[in-house]
């Protein structure tokens, strides 16, 4: 028999089953507040991927800044509901609420609500929070520029009700049905690293052995490769690629530079991602003009290699623009920049990560770099450029399983806690 509903008188979630109510967060949770003060609590917390864990890395005991942070933190306890209420207004994409599993402590900068057990499971509650993530309605909770959610805020906001039986039969379904689903999940991500990291194999052999089989090879005398084909030469960076400094000209759009998708137009950018890219409209007399076939160093580059620009335009001044100063088939060292085993190089010649330093030209020339017979990088390259096509398509296959499992997930929470679909 279908049971009745009602107008639960929340736009954004319609109807709801006839004996559940409505009541404010304030009837069934209170704020938590309780700072860290005498830095007693070591175990710091944190937001990752819809749950709250351990940080490594952030010991009081051996890091002065560390010890004085965390005494500014907020104590939790397990069954505390963490909402992330912050820059509402410009992410769209963030896992925003998690249930505290352990003691802990966490930065103040999130909500925490402790719940009335009398009243509402805090399983129950972190479900029903996500099917309201789903709907964005945090968003449209928050306050200021930002938007930031706060308790004030959130206190007076609709909460669903049903009863306790119904809460925890609500809780144990959907932790049976989501269980399942993590471990898909679970099984098709570590797939997607598999791949790629078969096709960084892929490129690392292509780019430093070729792809004519079993071939004559030579020690070289570099720290970063033991050995090459005896027909390839080895040349310093310098006399490979200079460093370009010439201004934008004008008509230069102005590009970005992408792990992802390379050197792109902004607007490009602003289409394939739907993030939102202020164009600059200050300071553009230094930025930098780009062509064709020249590589960039970005920010970035220290954790994902160079990128080449197949475009003309312009980028920010910040960046290091390459130009071969030799005739070379940019395709071959395309892959050969973003081979893990160069990446790898480049990060020994500098102690960025520590510094926050940038990779500037100095670092790049420290790295040799070898040339094949112009012919042969041109046969490596369109054997990567096929081969790793080939990879990336079985990488998106996957990649969109995995969209479409999240979807459904968060359709079947939503569904579910609101009373939409019965349990």
């Amino acid at each position: 028999m279908e049971r009745k509903m009602k107008d639960s008188g929340i736009e954004w979630i319609g109807e709801i089953p006839e004996g559940w109510e409505v009541a404010p967060v304030r009837s069934c949770f209170d704020e938590v507040r309780t700072k860290n003060t005498d830095g007693q609590e070591q175990n710091a917390l944190q937001f990752k991927s819809g749950n709250i864990i351990s940080k490594t890395n952030f010991n009081a005991n051996t890091d002065d800044y560390v010890a004085d942070t965390i005494t500014n933190y907020t104590v939790v306890l397990p069954d505390t509901v963490m909402i992330n209420g912050l820059n509402l207004n410009y992410d769209f994409k963030s896992l925003r609420v998690a249930l505290v599993k352990e003691k802990g402590v966490i930065t103040s900068a999130y909500l925490a609500i402790f719940p009335d057990r009398e009243k509402i499971f805090p399983q129950y509650a972190t479900y029903l929070f996500k099917g309201y993530e789903t709907k964005m309605a945090f968003h449209n909770m928050g306050a200021g520029i930002r938007k930031t959610l706060g308790y004030k805020e959130f206190k007076n906001q609709p909460l669903l009700l049903p009863s306790k039986e119904d809460q925890n039969k609500i809780s144990a379904y959907l932790d049976s049905k989501c269980s399942r689903i993590d471990i898909m999940l679970f099984k098709i991500r570590s797939s997607i690293e598999e791949y790629k990291k078969l096709k960084q194999t892929v490129i690392t052999q292509a780019v430093t052995k070729g792809v004519r089989g079993e071939r004559e090879m030579k020690n070289c005398n570099i720290r970063w490769i033991k050995e090459l084909p005896s027909d390839w030469g080895i040349i310093p960076s310098k006399y490979l690629f200079k460093n370009s400094d010439m201004k934008k000209i004008n008509g230069d759009e102005q590009l970005t530079a992408s792990q992802q998708h390379g050197i792109i137009t902004q607007k490009y950018y602003t289409e394939l991602t739907g993030s939102k890219v202020v164009l600059a409209n200050k300071g553009l007399d230094d930025w930098k003009h780009v062509e064709p076939f020249n590589f960039i160093i970005s920010l970035r580059s220290f954790q994902g290699g160079l990128e080449m620009s197949e475009t003309t335009g312009c980028i920010t001044w910040h960046y290091i623009v390459l130009k071969p100063c030799r005739q070379i088939y940019s395709y071959y060292y395309k892959w050969l920049f973003k081979s893990e085993i160069y990446i790898r190089a480049l990060q020994r010649t500098c102690n960025f990560i520590r510094d926050g330093q940038d990779l500037r030209y100095s670092n790049f020339v420290q790295v040799p770099l070898f040339e094949p017979p112009l012919e042969e990088q041109k046969e490596i390259a369109d054997y990567l450029n096929g081969k790793c096509a080939e990879i990336d398509g079985l990488i998106a296959k996957k990649e969109q399983l995995v969209k479409e499992l999240e979807s459904y997930k968060k359709s079947l929470i939503y569904e579910v806690v609101t009373g939409k679909r019965e349990v």
